[in-house]
């Protein structure tokens, strides 16, 4: 497991990336095409389907209990997504940098989760773990 200091910075920054994808995505939708009701339709649309996606699947306490490749294939689709709507919307190197902070922070907070797991497991040789303290 990652220390705690470390576990609390690293959740802070999964919610911000989360909402800052969704704002990506309506900024794309907002946009994207011609006329006021395609800009509404993409612009509100788009961030309330991810959004949705994500409060039943991804979320802490998500409705459906997906195993963690179905739950990383969403993120990876929600944050590339944001990723290439920065792209397009001219904004490259935001585009990479925002692509990369995700999978970092995705791929830390994988590890983290898949160790607290483990340490609680009636099988494991540790003693289970009993808070975030650990």
């Amino acid at each position: 497991m990652i220390p705690r200091q470390v576990h609390v910075v690293n959740e802070g920054l999964a919610f911000l990336l989360e909402l800052a994808a969704f704002a990506v995505l309506a900024w794309w939708g907002f946009s994207t095409g011609s006329g006021v009701a395609v800009h509404l339709l993409l612009g509100l649309g788009t961030p309330a389907a991810a959004m949705v996606l994500w409060g039943l699947i991804a979320a802490p306490k998500a409705k459906f209990r997906v195993p963690l490749p179905g739950v990383l294939l969403l993120k990876a689709a929600v944050f590339g997504g944001a990723a290439a709507c920065l792209a397009v919307l001219g904004h490259g190197g935001w585009a990479i940098a925002f692509g990369v902070v995700a999978l970092v922070n995705t791929a830390l907070a994988t590890v983290d989760r898949n160790a607290l797991f483990h340490s609680r497991r009636p099988d494991s040789t540790e003693p289970p773990v009993t808070g975030l303290n650990g």
